[in-house]
């Protein structure tokens, strides 16, 4: 009988179908425990990546340890699995004594299982140690020995306070005894290392090493949070003392945080006072949305904006908002906001633009045109009055130089030069200046330096007045005084030459009384025939010229306007003008002042002598008179009309709307001040009457005179009213 292989009775090595099972139960519980730890790290991560100071990578570290341990704990696994082949397999042998090659192989595996810890906890970039309950350490890793700066072999087995500056600190408070009961403590701890006057923080995790069923140490794992803490105060620090408010408040717009200095822009003596408010009680207006939030709305995007906010005794605050929303799971869930007070500025801004709308409104009223000049001679003002002016928009002059603009004159070039150059710090100088309508503007500027704030010379300053009608007025004055002068010269030359005349008249009147030849006697009625025209003449000089009578009197139109011919009849035979006069004996006198109305017959015709006299070599002035409203209606008795009518060139439509204006003329210079119509139609409805200018059929101007037949307490009555 063969014998039996002993190697035939050794165990089975390969695993046991309970053993296969117990492999992939811990290998499901290591996969549930990786993917444990990505689904925590995915779910953190729309809470913590809108966080400051990088926490974000809390979920990220929390899934890497679980690989890390997952794969540590795989190793272990297959490793004791390993051992327990080799123990059974000394158990199945019955005491037989292991050889030299198996205990190798066991002492081999386990320094292999404590080497793969040591690196597996020195690879951590948290702290990790065990230390006895007297606080002598039993065993660091790398990260320890990094912290205090010393060797492993320098820290095993002293007690953790040789390498403290300051006893360590908790946050919370805690003791042993707490501890020994609960066997677990996590927290904050400060520590202080020994030549190192800074403060470190470390998130700690402790649980105690029992033995025995006694706790004989603990193990600690702790992180760094340093950094984080400081920034966390810097933080604080900067939120606290942030002069713009800030605040974190809910969609619906209730302040959840907010730092001190919005607390004082509202008047609120408290944070918690401020953050009781209802949402409603923020806001000035009533209803609509909330003032700080954004009810409805899922958008986290930046808004900035203007709003009111009440504070507490009632008055508004104007701040600038701008807020961004913090969005979870694609929900807005906060609004983040600064809250920048304006009121002041807003107030200023107000008073700012109030003092511009009355300096505005100050230059508008002013009658002067002002101008402002800077030291090279381009307009960096023009005040709104340059419209009524010349015509012109203050843009058309802006941003353009005195000495290229158009509208501006040499004259008021040489203006600008005199002060700018410091030549003069006040002068003047008159102009003439086109209008854009063509007309030509008499002006006035005064011009002085504009000084800046240090002062010193910064501009030139201009301010124009049209006086146009001024000059006129003087012109007319001077002319008026002529005038006079001249009727008083009139009159006494008058005077003296009706005693010449007197006996001219009376010596042909003799002379034709004595025997004389026919032809003699011819000569003489000639003679007597001058002699009494120009006494008429003289004589009507002597009535235009005698001062007017106080009062009014009844007034024969005819012999008043036949007089007024006789008078111009020698200038208007040497324009070879001819008078057509037809008097009309059956109007009735008129109670008039017979000066004002001789001076309004005299007018028409020095104007209608010019019109024909500018248009052609002759021509025909024709006078008519008559009774009733118009010349035409002879059926109203209680007016009476005068009609001066001209074949000269007649009145453009554009003009016959302004004839009657002051200073209006179609003259040339000097040939018209554009007063006498204007002074006609003043007398006539001094009179009760009216004057109307029209252009005839045939060519040539018309103008009608209407007056009231009444007596003269009618007249004089009607005057006074």
């Amino acid at each position: 009988m063969v014998d039996e292989d002993p190697s035939s009775k050794r165990p089975d090595p390969s695993p046991s179908r309970l053993e296969r099972e117990e492999s992939q139960l811990w290998r499901w519980a290591l996969w549930l425990l990786v993917l444990f730890a990505a689904a925590v790290a995915a779910l953190s991560w729309e809470q913590l990546k809108d966080l400051p100071y990088r926490l974000w990578a809390i979920p990220l570290g929390l899934f890497v340890l679980a690989v890390l341990f997952a794969s540590y704990a795989f190793g272990r696994k297959r490793e004791v699995g390993e051992l327990k082949q080799i123990l059974k397999g000394f158990q199945d042998r019955g005491g037989v004594t292991p050889s030299e090659e198996q205990l190798d192989q066991l002492g081999q595996l386990i320094m292999r299982s404590q080497r793969n810890f040591k690196e597996l906890i020195d690879s951590l970039d948290d702290a990790a140690l065990a230390i006895s309950l007297d606080g002598t350490l039993r065993t660091v890793n790398r990260r320890v020995a990094e912290i205090f700066g010393v060797s492993y072999s320098e820290l095993v087995g002293h007690k953790l306070e040789e390498f403290l500056g300051a006893p360590l600190r908790t946050e919370e408070s805690t003791n042993l005894e707490r501890f020994l009961e609960k066997r677990n403590w996590s927290g904050v701890v400060e520590v202080q290392l020994k030549n190192d006057p800074r403060r470190h923080y470390y998130d700690c995790v402790v649980n105690a090493i029992v033995k025995g069923g006694d706790v004989t140490g603990a193990s600690v794992l702790a992180r760094d949070i340093t950094g984080h803490r400081e920034k966390e105060q810097r933080f604080t620090q900067l939120f606290e003392s942030l002069q713009e408010g800030v605040y974190i408040s809910s969609p619906e717009g209730r302040l959840l945080e907010v730092n001190p200095a919005l607390v004082s822009i509202l008047g609120y003596t408290s944070k918690e006072e401020l953050l009781d408010l209802p949402p409603e009680q923020l806001g000035v207006e009533a209803g609509g949305e909330p003032v700080l939030g954004r009810s409805g709305s899922q958008s986290g995007r930046t808004r900035t904006r203007e709003i009111r906010l009440r504070k507490k005794d009632g008055g508004v605050a104007v701040c600038v908002d701008t807020s961004t929303g913090v969005t979870e799971a694609g929900k807005v869930i906060r609004y983040h906001g600064t809250l920048v007070d304006v009121t002041e500025k807003r107030t200023l801004e107000q008073q700012v633009r109030r003092q511009e709308e009355f300096r505005r409104r100050l230059l508008e009223s002013f009658p002067d045109l002002i101008l402002v000049l800077d030291l090279k001679g381009q307009y960096t003002f023009v005040s709104a009055r340059i419209g009524q002016l010349l015509g012109y928009g203050p843009e058309q002059l802006m941003d353009k130089n005195v000495e290229d603009a158009e509208i501006t004159s040499p004259e008021l070039a040489a203006l600008f030069r005199t002060v700018a150059s410091g030549e003069s710090k006040l002068t003047s100088c008159e102009y003439g200046s086109r209008h854009r309508d063509g007309s030509w503007r008499t002006m006035l500027g005064m011009a002085s330096p504009l000084l800046d704030a240090e002062g010193k010379p910064a501009g030139v300053i201009i301010s124009v007045r049209d006086v146009t009608t001024e000059k006129k007025l003087e012109q007319q004055i001077i002319q008026s005084e002529r005038l006079a002068a001249m009727g008083q010269m009139i009159g006494g030359f008058a005077h003296e030459l009706n005693n010449p005349l007197t006996s001219i008249l009376g010596m042909a009147e003799l002379l034709q009384e004595g025997g004389i030849s026919e032809g003699a006697r011819k000569q003489l009625a000639v003679l007597h025939q001058q002699a009494r025209r120009a006494a008429e003449i003289v004589q009507n000089l002597q009535y235009f010229a005698r001062p007017p009578a106080p009062g009014r009197s009844p007034v024969n139109l005819n012999e008043l306007v036949q007089r007024t011919v006789q008078m111009q009849a020698y200038p208007l035979r040497k324009s070879n003008i001819t008078v057509d006069f037809l008097p009309e004996t059956t109007i009735p006198a008129v109670v008039a002042d017979p000066n004002q109305l001789m001076q309004v017959f005299l007018n028409l015709l020095l104007n209608s002598e010019q019109a024909i006299r500018e248009s052609r070599e002759k021509g025909t002035i024709r006078v008519r008179l008559g009774r009733g409203a118009a010349a035409n209606d002879a059926a109203n008795q209680d007016t009476v009309w005068i009609v001066f009518q001209d074949d000269g060139p007649g009145i453009a439509p554009e003009n016959l709307a302004h004839i009657f204006d002051p200073f209006f003329t179609t003259k040339r210079p000097g040939r018209g001040t554009g007063l006498g119509l204007s002074i006609c139609k003043t007398v006539l409805r001094e009179h009760g009457g009216n004057i109307e200018a029209a252009s005839a059929p045939g060519g040539g101007a018309i103008f009608t005179i209407t007056l009231p037949v009444g007596s003269e307490a009618a007249t004089e009555t009607r005057t006074v009213s």
